[in-house]
């Protein structure tokens, strides 16, 4: 018969050595030679990865359902079925390029809590549910993190099925392909709380010397698309004053998009991460340039000033060179703020297993991000090497991962097992 003890409780820690080789075991699922993966949702390499999570959770006695966009739910009964799950993990999809890491922690160490509860025979009040949400992504099928998006109801199911990615397959194609439309539709499954543990993706607390991120939000995200219409001509007979290129241009916004951003120090961020010359040609002055904009603040009003600023900076820049900027903003996302209670339920887990800390606001999106619309959430940091991560370098250490799946444990044992709250009455 499982128990609940809380001096047991209290010292329970998850099995870090298992924990690294469950995360070196599935990095072979899409691995690179060099030393990354490449897993992009709903591919073959994200089918035998998801095959191996549902053979694992089975393994541990977890009931896993599909569903209606592919995501996993993983399901450990608790004392009282009647309570909504407490609920953790990630995603397992990657960059082209991506690591050993990002998302795939959370969802890996969110095993781990459930073996090391089995291992030391514990039950808790509430059921305990791991996650592993489909296209956290984003760069197969466009939005990024779209399957919470729809569990949160930002966008219908058929809506995310419809999306297509550069080949013409559709999400509904993709995930029939793989065998990973569920019949579960998408939201009705309730949840209590959710907790992500996640890499930084940053290096603040590399540079802090500090093992846990207590993540109290995530900033604010605008996305623009541009583009420049000048007017192509031979880049031989075109004197330079005469000319309307659209490159040029462009690279003068590119360089108030900066200043913008440092004017909003020191959490404001500004990138242009796409540009291209529409029917380029060696000896042609570029007429035509598609760009995109990735704008990100925790704060709203600063949001706000930099659409005006970067808006203002096209204006000028279309007038003084006698060509046209189109700025279309084509999403905005404002900034998250995760429920107090979690992120103090993380904090205390943290400061009972005595890790150095800190409050910090993540400068990514993450699922989270999009269920605290819906769910009480919160997430935990650990550091990666020099802050890099959708790189192949991507690296954590041991230690730092053993330690931040002890606080999802920590944290996941607070929230199930205390005291049900009864809803207020209306």
């Amino acid at each position: 018969m499982a128990e609940t003890n809380p001096s047991k409780t209290h010292n329970l820690r998850a099995d870090g050595a298992r924990l690294w080789a469950t995360i070196l075991e599935t990095a072979a699922f899409g691995g690179t030679p060099a030393g990354g993966i490449n897993r992009l949702t709903l591919s073959a390499e994200d089918g035998r990865v998801r095959d191996w999570f549902r053979d694992a959770c089975e393994a541990a006695g977890l009931t896993v359902t599909v569903d209606a966009l592919g995501t996993q739910y993983a399901v450990r009964p608790g004392r009282d079925m009647s309570r909504p799950p407490i609920s953790f993990g990630s995603h397992l999809d990657t960059q082209p390029t991506g690591g050993k890491f990002d998302g795939v922690l959370g969802v890996l160490a969110g095993l781990e809590v459930m073996r090391s509860l089995n291992d030391a025979g514990l039950e808790t009040e509430a059921p305990l549910m791991v996650v592993n949400w489909t296209n956290e992504e984003g760069s197969r099928f466009a939005p990024a993190m779209m399957a919470s998006a729809a569990y949160a109801g930002d966008f219908t199911t058929d809506e995310i099925l419809s999306k297509r990615d550069a080949a013409g397959i559709t999400v509904a194609e993709a995930l029939d392909a793989i065998g990973y439309r569920g019949a579960e539709d998408v939201g009705a499954r309730a949840i209590g709380a959710f907790v992500e543990l996640h890499i930084e993706q940053g290096p603040i607390l590399e540079a802090e010397g500090k093992t846990i991120g207590v993540v109290e939000g995530g900033q604010g995200i605008m996305w623009f698309d541009g583009l420049i219409t000048g007017f192509e001509s031979h880049a031989g007979t075109t004197p330079m004053p005469r000319r309307r290129d659209a490159l040029l241009a462009l690279s003068e916004f590119a360089l108030a998009a900066e200043r913008i951003a440092l004017a909003h120090a020191p959490s404001a961020v500004a990138t242009i991460g796409e540009a291209q010359i529409l029917a380029p040609s060696r000896n042609v002055v570029p007429g035509r340039v598609a760009f995109t904009v990735d704008v990100r603040d925790p704060r709203s009003p600063a949001l706000d000033a930099m659409e005006t600023s970067l808006r203002e900076a096209a204006t000028e820049i279309a007038e003084r060179r006698r060509l046209e900027i189109a700025l279309t903003r084509i999403w905005r996302k404002e900034p998250v703020p995760f429920d107090p209670a979690i992120v103090a339920a993380v904090d205390a887990a943290a400061e009972s297993l005595g890790h150095a800390r800190r409050r910090i606001i993540s400068g990514a999106g993450h699922d989270a991000c999009n269920l605290a619309a819906k769910v009480p959430t919160a997430m935990i940091f650990v550091p990666c090497k020099d802050g890099v991560s959708h790189n192949e370098s991507e690296s954590a250490t041991p230690g730092d991962c053993a330690a931040g799946a002890d606080v999802l444990l920590q944290t996941v044992l607070r929230l199930a097992n205390a005291p049900r709250m009864e809803p207020p009455a209306r």
